[in-house]
Parts: C-alpha cells; sequence; structure tokens
C-alpha cells in the first residue's frame, strides 16, 4: 500500500483504529470555551468528531495519509525568505499551501485511486475518503497513525518532514494491522508560542481559533475585531509564521505534484493591485483554488486591513489611494474595513505591539 500511495503522490501511510475515547474530554473542553469561534459546525458535530464508528457505520480502521505540499521550486533558506515579506507591508502574503490548486481536489481524487487500487487487491469493501471535509479528527488520527506528534501549534509535525504537508483519511469496514504512533519531540521549545502575532495558541496544544489569522481571514465571515486588525500585518489569507519558525520544517520536503506550484498573481504581489480585482477578476484568478472558497468580498475585507497597516506603516500616498477608491463599496462590509484603514485615530493600536513593525 505504501508504494501505491508514494505512486499517487503521498509521503506515507498509516492506519489506527476507531477508538478514540480518550481526545474526548479535550474536544469537549476545547468547544466549551469557545475556541470553535464562528465554525458552528464544530459545535453541532460535538463528539462525533472522535467517533468514527458513528459518522460513517461499520468503520472498523482509518488509513490516513500525509501529502507533501511545499512547491517544488522553493529554495533552500525558504522560512526565512517567508518570514521576510512580513517586513514587506505594501505586499500581500498569501499562506503557502493556498498558492496552488485546492487541496481537497487533489487529495481526495488520489485517496479514491487508492481505495480503488487496494479493493483490486483484496476485493470490494466498504469505505469512504475524507479531506478536510466532514468531522473527522484529523490531526488525533494521524498521530495515532505515526504521521507524527501534535506540536505545540497543534498541527502534526513529522521528524523527515516537518509540518508543512495535507492530511487525508479512509474510513475502512476492515479491521487492518495499526502502525505505530510517533513520539513527541518538541522538548522545551516555545517558538510557535512566542511568534503568533495575536497570541492565538493560548497554551501548548491549545488555540484559540478565534484570535488565529487564518481563522480570521478565511473561516470569519464578518467584521474581523479591530484589536486584532493591526496585529494581521499583510496576511490576507491564511497565516504560517508558526510553522515558518519551527525547528523542523528545516526538513520539509518539496511537493513532487505540480498542483501546488505557486499560481502567477498570489505570491510576491502588491496589496493595490490585489484590491483592484473586480470579481469576475477574482473568480478567474482564484479557480480551482482554495482561496476561491472565500468569496470577493471577504478578499478585499482581508486586502482593506492589510492595505491600512501598510499605510500606517509608510504613509504611502498610492496605498491611501487605493482604498478611497472603495470606500463607496457596495458591500457594508468592505466598507466598514476600508473606513477603519483609512482612520488615522487606529495609528495608536498599531503601534501597540512589540510585532507590528514586521507584520
Amino acid at each position: 500500500m505504501q508504494d501505491w500511495a508514494r505512486g499517487l503522490g503521498f509521503s506515507q501511510i498509516g492506519v489506527t483504529g476507531v477508538d478514540l475515547s480518550a481526545a474526548e474530554p479535550g474536544l469537549a473542553a476545547w468547544l466549551a470555551q469557545g475556541f470553535h469561534g464562528d465554525m458552528h459546525y464544530m459545535a453541532a458535530h460535538g463528539l462525533r468528531r472522535a467517533r468514527p464508528a458513528e459518522l460513517v457505520p461499520g468503520t472498523v480502521s482509518v488509513i490516513t495519509a500525509r501529502m507533501d505540499y511545499l512547491p517544488r521550486t522553493t529554495a533552500a533558506g525558504w522560512q526565512a525568505f517567508e518570514l521576510g515579506r512580513l517586513a514587506r507591508p505594501r505586499e500581500g502574503v498569501v499562506s503557502l499551501y493556498a498558492r496552488g490548486r485546492d487541496y481537497h481536489k487533489v487529495l481526495r481524487a488520489r485517496l479514491r485511486t487508492l481505495s480503488e487500487r487496494i479493493a483490486e487487491a483484496i476485493g470490494p469493501f466498504g469505505h469512504r475518503v475524507f479531506t478536510d471535509s466532514a468531522p473527522v479528527l484529523e490531526a488525533e488520527l494521524a498521530a495515532r497513525s505515526g504521521q507524527g506528534w501534535r506540536g505545540k501549534h497543534t498541527l502534526v509535525l513529522n521528524r523527515e518532514a516537518g509540518s508543512m504537508f495535507f492530511l487525508g483519511e479512509i474510513y475502512v469496514d476492515l479491521a487492518l494491522p495499526e502502525t505505530a504512533p510517533a513520539t513527541a519531540h518538541c522538548g522545551s521549545c516555545r517558538a510557535c508560542i512566542d511568534i503568533c502575532p495575536t497570541q492565538a495558541i493560548v497554551a501548548p496544544h491549545r488555540l484559540d481559533a478565534r484570535r488565529c489569522i487564518a481563522y480570521l481571514t478565511i473561516e470569519h465571515a464578518g467584521p474581523i475585531p479591530l484589536e486584532l486588525r493591526p496585529l494581521m500585518g499583510n496576511r490576507i489569507y491564511g497565516c504560517d509564521d508558526c510553522q515558518l519558525v519551527c525547528p523542523w520544517n528545516k526538513f520539509a520536503q518539496l511537493s513532487r505534484l505540480p498542483d501546488f506550484d505557486a499560481r502567477e498573481g498570489l505570491s510576491g504581489e502588491q496589496l493595490v493591485q490585489l484590491f483592484a480585482w473586480d470579481a469576475p477578476t477574482f473568480a478567474r484568478m482564484t479557480a480551482g483554488g482554495p482561496i476561491h472558497r472565500i468569496g470577493h468580498e471577504r478578499w478585499l475585507r482581508n486586502v482593506a486591513v492589510a492595505l491600512g497597516n501598510a499605510l500606517r506603516a509608510t504613509g504611502d500616498d498610492a496605498l491611501r489611494a487605493a482604498l478611497q477608491r472603495r470606500a463607496q463599496d457596495a458591500s457594508p462590509l468592505v466598507r466598514e474595513h476600508v473606513a477603519w484603514a483609512l482612520e488615522p485615530a487606529a495609528v495608536a493600536l498599531s503601534a501597540g505591539h512589540p510585532r507590528q513593525t514586521a507584520g
């Protein structure tokens, strides 16, 4: 199965059982504290996320898979280079994973192909494929099946691959031999906790999504909280900071697939250009990619915040002019963030965070 998986672009396959009861108290506490924010589906699914056999009756084992996503052209020193983007306030920063094709589509299709090959070898079996698309406790399943350990930022870390990979699962009605879990190797390191611009990692292994820039720019549909806007810097879709400083990511592997190569227009682009996209341009530039699902309105909201932060850092009249051109935008959400971006009084907020000048 490993050879089939590697032929499909996966880096590793693992197997675990379906008893995740030990993870239920932590999940329940996380939900009770409201750390899921506006992701109401999290609360709606509740503990079902930790009960694979309830989600897919008859499930006995879970096959887990990981797939590296660093673009094939990624050069040595990429972590420092990406962190350097945060010091160029006029440039919009998109999370590395989101610069290529939508991973949901890539992994789902290849997991289905892997399932077909298994069926050809052993005969028909019940199964269902998931890729961040249902109430599945992905990181927990990955850790239990040997894909890595849970880092203090809550992501899965692998000694040979860091954390720059996607996860997918196949729920099966077969009792398969389980792979051994990996041991943890974070030690006393807290680089991910210390660098988080919004202090969203409230404790080791505990993330308050409501403060996470990835959540704010992707999952959150409404106005971004005022106190968090200055801390977002020029990050317009996602945030990689906790991964960029992680020592284990010096071992991150390049993807073998062209799907995750950075698309033109999503890496190193100026905020003024990105803010000028109309709805058809947004649809065309993001078609088939993960950014497409947030829609044009949220895109403009995110870029407006970044422009406001850049304006305060540089005083560049070109940034002010770009914002003023959208001051009467049809969307109340966009107008509100543009007004904030142009508001001089918000400078005091921007100056209050020690990392703001780097973001």
